[in-house]
């Protein structure tokens, strides 16, 4: 693998996060260049180094693949006076520290935000916890799926009828990372301007309340409480999944010129004219007479039928894929959304891609989601300068 330079090339990140928001976020800072130190536990290892099946053929869980690409694994014992000392050494030289500990635990370890500055008055100190250093809830543990219940977000997933449901993915973990990272960017930029360092108070509960957008927003400006629409849409008719001859596809006319393009494709131009659906609000108001309109419609053809039109009328519409299905899409594909690295043990592995292309400074896998400690020594010996002797000190320890 290349060591290609990125944007943030300049930048190194103490990461003592585990599991996957703190573990996102740092990916992506380390897909943008920068080196990522992440810190584990001796003998242990992030908790998702146990999270399976499935492991490849040497022993690494998959889950721990999907967030731990371009970073370096060193272990140490934060439990340990001389670890914590091994910790601010480490701080001394660092750009940005990530950590998503229970709120207090640094402090009790004697490296609180005050501590760090003190160390290091430039530093930006981003925590990541499942409800924000303040507020009632600051000393509640938060889980994805607690989260995804508390936001709200659950009584929006699902069918009309029937129990709520999460989103398929860890969403609220996943978001939180993705606006720690933005923050976190945001703040080298201004420590460019002003020279000085900053704290960032990232959580899953801010992040999945912020991300309800459009819903939230509903609901604040009329004060009516939404509602499980299956997988129609609150503010926009027909948007949503529809049965064909063969199968479901997922269908969307955003806009009136749209709906009305699909009319004429579909040979119903009567119902774009007509006053009651003639609109976007009106078909909102009369959303179950258009949904079985289009439902009787829709069965008359394939799949492939109604895909076919649709891309001739420039309407958007998809088939519903499985996930081997879209992995293997033609336009995933040509966007390199499947990458390939190198591990330590000479195993070939695949995860999902960088969600963004740069050109002139593309995002690269630099290194290969790492195995438990595989880079201690190195970061000792170059990044803090040890030398042998004190490294096996540390060793002989178990500081290490």
């Amino acid at each position: 693998m290349g060591k290609q330079k990125g944007l943030l090339s300049t930048v190194r990140v103490v990461d003592l996060t585990r599991v996957l928001a703190g573990p996102y976020c740092t990916m992506m800072l380390g897909d943008l260049g920068a080196d990522v130190i992440k810190i584990e536990a001796p003998g242990k290892g992030d908790d998702t180094r146990q999270w399976g099946p499935p492991f490849t053929e040497s022993g690494m869980s998959a889950y721990f693949i999907s967030a731990n690409r371009n970073k370096r694994s060193m272990t140490l014992n934060l439990k340990s006076a001389a670890g914590i000392e091994v910790l601010k050494d480490l701080i001394r030289g660092a750009d940005v520290v990530v950590e998503n500990f229970r709120v207090g635990t640094l402090q009790r370890l004697g490296v609180s935000y005050e501590e760090m500055k003190a160390i290091n008055p430039k530093v930006i100190y981003c925590t990541i916890t499942g409800f924000g250093s303040t507020g009632p809830y600051a000393d509640k543990a938060g889980y994805d799926f607690i989260v995804q219940a508390m936001s709200g977000l659950m009584s929006l997933t699902g069918p009309q009828e029937g129990r709520p449901y999460r989103v398929g993915v860890a969403i609220a973990d996943l978001l939180t990372g993705i606006y720690a990272s933005n923050a976190i960017c945001a703040a080298l930029y201004a420590r460019e301007q002003n020279g000085e360092g900053a704290r960032i108070d990232a959580s899953l509960l801010d992040s999945q309340v912020a991300t309800l957008t459009y819903v939230a927003s509903n609901y604040l400006n009329s004060g009516e409480t939404p509602t499980r629409l299956g997988n129609g849409h609150p503010n926009i008719v027909p948007y949503q999944d529809f049965k064909a001859k063969n199968g479901y596809f997922a269908f969307a006319a955003g806009n009136d010129g749209q709906w009305k393009k699909f009319c004429e494709a579909a040979g119903v131009d009567e119902w774009a004219e007509d006053e009651r659906f003639a609109s976007n609000p009106k078909r909102v108001e009369n959303r179950v007479e258009v949904i079985v309109m289009l439902d009787e419609l829709f069965a008359t053809r394939t799949v492939a039928e109604w895909l076919a039109i649709c891309d001739d009328a420039g309407i958007p519409a998809g088939p519903i894929n499985t996930i081997d299905q879209a992995l293997a899409d033609p336009q995933v594909v040509a966007r390199n959304l499947i990458l390939h690295a190198e591990t330590e043990a000479g195993e070939t592995i695949q995860m999902a891609g960088m969600p963004y292309q740069i050109p002139g400074s593309e995002a690269k896998v630099r290194y290969a989601p790492p195995e438990l400690g595989a880079h201690t020594e190195e970061v000792l010996r170059e990044v803090l300068g040890y030398d042998v002797a004190r490294i096996n000190e540390l060793r002989s320890e178990g500081v290490v």
